[in-house]
């Protein structure tokens, strides 16, 4: 059996049946291999790369002096350990009535910091206001100091000069371009002062009662080879919880930097959706292939059991090559999507991070099992068609009906269907979604389709030409057939106007999410009976939209009236929140970039209880420290005491640098809270000097200002976000050419047919020119209603996908239901006209015994 099976798959290659299957499974396979190792090189080196917004691969946070066996642990481990200290403090320069002073954010480095990432230094304020530095390893020698750009303008100093922090005084040797892991924390807006660490006990600023920050970075040796790292994460884990040692937080990429952790999630989304829509044109095309298989094949299975072959028989030798057949273009599509991921690794070279990670068998093995996922659950149920031929098929010319068992196979092509989705996306929410909007479109499609002939059936004798007589019967004489070419080119047309055009529109949508004009400045401690003069101030600069935000200092001390204390909670950070000062806001809007996800904002109405304020609190604060609707929160702000129902929880959008507060009180609860003011605005680029001026004379006039430069931080973001766009975007462009098999699948599907009957009409008396009419006009019915159903479901995915899973605002274009019609005609045109071409170039009789 297995020989025959031999036999039989080199006759229908040579004969060229199995050409258009095998390219199919090929494509397919490599569609989706060359997308995975991609993304699996794509992911590895983002993550990698993205742990240089921490200086490392792991980050320990300590109130106190980070412990020696914890530093030793490391090392004898193989890791790379470095130790930094941050606290603020006043630095100061000049004499006399030259005399200046500006808080600092003070970082206190060793040799070897940062672990992941460089320092950008120059000597050049207006460089550095750009960012535009030398990358360095080296840190500040002792007695030096490397500072800030807008440091200098505050202290009316330049590089060279000397500065005092505390007890010592310090040259100033070099400006901070780039700072990788300064992070977007308010104890980092201050102007950054980096000095080494040999150098901190002199300054005699960090004592016993200091309130500063103390860090250890740890890192592997390899870029590509974190288990020493989660080794050692496991091991401090445990000894701090078998201690008891309070005050210490573990940051890694995936709980230390939420705006970050946000632009990465946004690109697996991204990342998750191609390999989606690659998998889904996979199935479609292989089916089409595997469908036209058995139509060519009827025949030949019919003479089989002629000459003596059982049905189990039959089923065995198609089944067997199949299986050959899924096994090489399994194993091509591999090698072939191995060595177009490296094409598109040379296509965008200079924009993908610096030695990328080396492939994982993982994508092999996935490209591999795809495949003969997509055989069992699509190739199938025509394999099992094929066994169920009557022995009359060799004399009439009449297709069975579908077996019951065959008709339930497309069930577990279906199941297949799913959990490929699911393996492929990693993400359920997404999966599903996707594979309902295509499931429920192929359903729709269908009854559209079948909806649409029926009415043609009233509209044949609308028109007298013949061509369009001739077309319409066409279509009614098979309208199975017409209905899966248009639900199949409907498919394809909606996964490729998906790929395209929405695809822009939701690339746009998510560049928005942190767009180029988010605020990159940042004013604190702006006195109230400042804040119109500063306001005044930054008007008359030309900044647009100043909006002063209340910021009031509360700590936390009771919860339904239940006294807080460090043991009222379990986690160390829940406990940090307990101990610490809130930035409390209050506003009777709700901001930007903020959403209400439970609860309802409240109203501020006038007659509320005395003392009784309601509040607003971000989701993830809630949840930690275990808060839910209508629990009472008691603020202390400086001696004023408030109490807050917690009436709404709020999502913030992290990736906006906007002003975020993770708890905001109703105005009139907060009317006699001690407060002061900040703001948040956006200065274009280019304007570095205008920049430098405008934080000198808000500071001259209001020496208790501090201007906050985030613009660092804002580059980072959108250097991480354009590199993942411009990966997504070509492999985008990748999986089109997947898209492209499908629709000629689409249109080669009947082609045997068209072809037969093309020659039968032409026998008996047709011209050309009224084939080619009647056929043009056939393919144009064909191709606009696909166009039409393609850029609607198009449309409802991309809505779908923005509103539910990428949480962007979404914009309906009418420009994709004309892109559909449009290529959806023209794809149409194209696969009739190469369908046909041969057809009417040859005689009549020669066609039929083709056929």
């Amino acid at each position: 059996m297995f020989r025959q099976s031999l036999r039989m798959t080199a006759r229908d290659w040579r004969a060229g049946e199995l050409r258009f299957l095998l390219v199919a499974l090929i494509v397919a396979v490599a569609a989706l291999s060359s997308v995975g190792f991609f993304i699996d090189r794509m992911r590895a080196g983002l993550n990698r790369d993205a742990h240089q917004l921490l200086g490392a691969d792991l980050l320990v946070n300590a109130d106190d002096p980070i412990q020696k066996t914890w530093r030793e642990q490391a090392r004898q481990r193989g890791l790379l350990v470095a130790e930094t200290v941050t606290f603020q403090s006043m630095a100061q320069a000049g004499e006399g009535n030259a005399a200046a002073a500006q808080l600092a954010a003070v970082k206190a480095v060793e040799p070897g910091y940062p672990l992941r990432g460089q320092l950008g230094i120059t000597t050049d304020p207006v460089q550095a206001g750009g960012a535009i530095g030398s990358k360095t390893r080296a840190t500040p020698k002792p007695g030096t100091v490397w500072v800030d750009a807008n440091l200098l303008p505050a202290l009316r100093v330049g590089v060279g000069s000397s500065i005092v922090l505390g007890d010592k005084r310090f040259r100033i040797a070099q400006l901070i371009a780039s700072e990788p892991d300064k992070g977007a924390s308010f104890a980092n807006f201050a102007p950054r002062v980096m000095l080494s660490l040999q150098d901190l006990a002199a300054t005699g600023l960090v004592t016993d009662f200091s309130r500063a920050t103390y860090r250890l970075q740890v890192a592997s040796t390899s870029k590509n080879d974190m288990a020493a790292v989660a080794a050692f994460e496991k091991w401090l884990r445990a000894d701090i919880a078998a201690r008891n040692v309070r005050g210490v937080r573990i940051e890694t990429l995936e709980n230390g930097r939420p705006e970050m952790r946000a632009t990465l999630d946004r690109a697996d989304s991204f990342l998750s959706l191609v390999g989606l829509l690659s998998a889904m044109l996979a199935a479609v095309a292989v089916a089409m292939a595997a469908r036209r298989f058995m139509q060519r094949h009827l025949d030949a299975c019919a003479m089989l059991r002629c000459l003596g072959m059982t049905q189990n028989e039959v089923g065995a030798l198609y089944l067997i090559e199949f299986a050959l057949v899924g096994l090489a273009g399994s194993a091509l599509g591999v090698v072939v999507g191995f060595g177009a991921h490296f094409i598109l690794l040379e296509m965008i070279g200079g924009l993908l991070p610096p030695d990328l990670p080396p492939v994982s068998f993982l994508p092999a093995l996935q490209g591999v099992a795809t495949g003969l996922l997509l055989l069992v659950g699509f190739a199938l149920p025509p394999v099992l068609q094929l066994r169920n031929v009557p022995h009359n098929r060799v004399l009439r010319r009449e297709a069975a009906a579908p077996q019951p068992l065959a008709l339930a196979t497309y069930g577990l092509g279906v199941g297949v269907f799913l959990a490929l989705l699911l393996w492929q996306a990693g993400d359920v929410k997404l999966a599903l979604m996707t594979a309902a909007g295509f499931l429920g479109g192929l359903g729709l499609f269908a009854l559209v389709a079948w909806m649409c002939l029926r009415l043609l059936r009233h509209l044949r004798g609308a028109l007298r030409h013949q061509g369009w007589r001739f077309a319409i019967t066409s279509l009614q004489r098979r309208p199975g057939a017409t209905v899966v070419q248009v639900v199949s080119l409907s498919l394809g047309l909606m996964a490729l106007l998906l790929l395209t055009v929405v695809r822009g529109d939701l690339m746009s949508a998510w560049r928005t999410a942190t767009p180029p004009d988010a605020p990159n400045r940042f004013i604190i401690n702006i006195q109230p009976e400042q804040a119109p003069g500063v306001e005044r101030q930054l008007v008359g600069a030309g900044i647009k939209e100043v909006t002063l935000f209340p910021m009031i200092r509360g700590r936390l001390t009771a919860i339904n009236g239940k006294q807080l204390t460090r043991d009222s909670f379990q986690s160390g950070e829940a406990r940090r929140m307990a101990e610490r000062e809130f930035n409390l806001s209050t506003t009777s809007t709700l901001p930007e970039s903020n959403e209400v996800v439970a609860g309802k904002w409240f109203s501020d109405a006038p007659g509320a209880p005395a003392g009784m304020g309601e509040a607003s609190v971000e989701e993830k604060l809630a949840q930690t420290l275990g808060l839910k609707l209508g629990d009472v929160m008691r603020f202390d702000m400086g001696g004023l005491v408030v109490e807050s129902k917690v009436t709404s929880l709020r999502k913030l959008e992290w990736g906006s640098m906007r002003a975020n507060f993770f708890v905001i009180i109703n105005p009139q609860a907060m009317e006699n809270a001690p407060r002061s003011y900040m703001t948040a605005f956006h200065l274009p680029e280019g304007r570095s000097t205008a920049a430098g001026g405008l934080t000198s004379s808000l500071t001259r006039a209001y020496p208790n200002l501090t201007v906050i430069d985030v613009s660092g931080i804002i580059r980072q973001l959108q250097d991480v976000l354009d590199q993942v766009v411009v990966a997504v975007e070509f492999l985008f462009m990748f999986t089109l050419a997947s898209g492209v098999l499908v629709l000629y699948a689409a249109l080669m599907g009947s082609q045997s047919e068209r072809t037969r009957e093309a020659g039968l009409l032409r026998a008996l008396g047709a011209t050309k020119g009224q084939l080619a009419t009647a056929q043009r006009i056939e393919f144009i019915l064909v191709g606009s209603v696909s166009g039409v159903l393609a850029a609607s479901g198009a449309a409802a995915m991309g809505w779908a996908l923005a509103e539910y899973v990428f949480k962007f605002p979404w914009r309906f274009e009418p420009g994709v239901w004309l892109a559909g019609v449009a290529i959806g005609v023209a794809c149409a045109l194209l696969g009739g006209w190469l369908g046909l071409r041969g057809v009417l170039r040859q005689p009549p009789l020669q066609t039929l015994r083709e056929a």
